[in-house]
């Protein structure tokens, strides 16, 4: 009897890659095989970040790619043009590819996995008889927002045409749900008009492909976490953590080759000591943010691993965009690397708290490894992210812009120090780390996704 053989198909982002790809793992250790999909575009960029001393793939999972649509030096991060060049070109590729496999029995695919963002991906599944289960990176309270668009819209909060926040204020969607700010709802936080109705339009889109073509619809979190969300929404099945759960300690899926070298710099520095400062592959700062931040961790007088991927200041470099002297006087005391292994990097007893973006990846990889948190987001769903990071589960503090709309370094100073010099953020944040391990080994999240890899395998 050949192996279940799953059709993975990740929306062409960062942050969306790398939870398919630990979906992916699971499915392998289950007894499935994996072909997963990215664009050519993303596909070049995977396949030259893995590393040669690492084990980022395993056996099971075969990285393939088809085009986007778009020429190597077009703007992908015009969602717009993105998702219109995709809308067009992808389904027809992903068919040929389907269809490719199906007189093989070694080939043939029996299921296609994929988010909302490629939720054109179950259509072209269903239309060629195939299993379909869509998969929710982000939180499950971003997803009960997604879905309540038509009523948003019936009561007057968002324009119908690109999701304009005509009302401002608190709304509570449901009685057990905490109340959301209507300018936290993921498409509203792009300055960009343009970013903003496309992101809208494609927010939409994905809930009627999943309403209309996905069989089961999973989410990368806890119910522990979230319950009156997944109450909201009960075919929404928990079924993460997923890194909560990851026996390899080891990401893959990532866009850039990982600095190991800073493990070695983290078993140096004293047990619950290190800021760990990441803030994802979008978040770019301009020159004035970028140096407050640096010298605030300059005057917080801590150790600090500090991630400043290329790009983190709308450049290819950030050398010249440091304080004059600024490496020489830090020291040993901060490390600064391009991109890190940051699921080893939050399992290091050295780390103390997590200064993030707080996407959900990194959230819920923080939580899962008991790290509080100073929150410090930049787009999408990351606000509402943060006001459960802050108000709801208060394992965490944000940060207060002045008058400019800049954070400044004894903002960061005076956070820091009362992140660390309260025990009780270290205390709750433990507490909930045990309760989603419990979920992830035997409890609610386990359970669903073992029944789900189970219906995957039954053909």
């Amino acid at each position: 009897m050949s192996l279940s053989h799953v059709l993975a198909v990740p929306y062409p982002a960062q942050g969306h890659v790398i939870p398919m790809m630990e979906l992916s793992r699971k499915l392998v250790q289950h007894g499935c095989k994996v072909t997963f999909v990215n664009t050519d575009f993303i596909h070049r960029r995977v396949t030259n970040a893995l590393s040669s001393k690492e084990d980022d793939m395993e056996d099971g999972i075969e990285l393939v790619s088809i085009p986007d649509g778009l020429e190597l030096g077009d703007d992908r991060f015009n969602l717009g043009k993105l998702m219109e060049s995709m809308l067009t070109l992808m389904p027809g590729k992903l068919e040929e590819l389907i269809q490719n496999a199906k007189n093989d029995d070694n080939t043939r695919f029996s299921c296609v996995v994929a988010e909302g963002g490629t939720g054109w991906a179950l259509e072209v599944a269903k239309k060629m008889g195939l299993k379909t289960v869509a998969f929710c990176p982000v939180s499950a309270s971003t997803a009960v927002v997604a879905s309540s668009i038509p009523n948003l819209i019936e009561n007057g909060f968002i324009d119908s045409e690109d999701g304009t926040i005509l009302k401002k204020q608190f709304i509570t969607i449901s009685p057990t749900m905490p109340a959301i700010s209507t300018e936290a709802f993921a498409w509203a936080c792009f300055a960009d008009m343009g970013t903003r109705k496309s992101l809208f339009k494609l927010t939409a889109k994905s809930n009627d492909f999943i309403r209309k073509f996905a069989d089961f619809i999973i989410c990368n979190s806890a119910n522990e976490l979230e319950p009156a969300a997944f109450a909201v929404l009960p075919k929404l099945l928990p079924v993460g953590p997923l890194f909560a759960s990851s026996r390899l300690g080891n990401q893959g899926g990532n866009f850039w080759p990982k600095d190991s070298d800073c493990l070695s710099w983290l078993d140096q520095q004293p047990p619950s000591s290190v800021i760990y400062v990441a803030f994802g592959s979008f978040t770019a700062f301009n020159q004035t943010q970028f140096q407050e931040l640096a010298l605030g961790l300059e005057l917080t007088n801590k150790p600090f691993l500090w991630v400043a991927r290329p790009g983190i200041t709308f450049k290819e470099t950030n050398e010249g965009d440091y304080p004059q002297g600024y490496k020489e006087r830090i020291g040993s005391r901060g490390k600064i690397v391009s991109w890190a292994p940051q699921e080893k990097v939050l399992r290091h007893p050295s780390v103390a708290c997590f200064l993030s973006h707080c996407g959900w990846n990194s959230i819920t990889e923080g939580v899962s490894n008991g790290i509080p948190f100073l929150c410090w987001p930049y787009f999408a769903d990351q606000y509402l992210n943060e006001s459960y990071i802050c108000n709801v589960w208060k394992i965490g503090l944000r940060f207060e812009k002045d008058e400019s709309g800049i954070i400044r370094q004894g903002e960061i100073k005076n956070k820091v120090n009362q992140i660390l010099g309260n025990k009780n953020y270290k205390a709750i944040v433990m507490d909930l780390k045990e309760k989603i391990i419990n979920s992830v080994q035997n409890g609610c999240s386990y359970k669903n996704l073992g029944n789900v890899i189970q219906w995957i395998r039954d053909t």
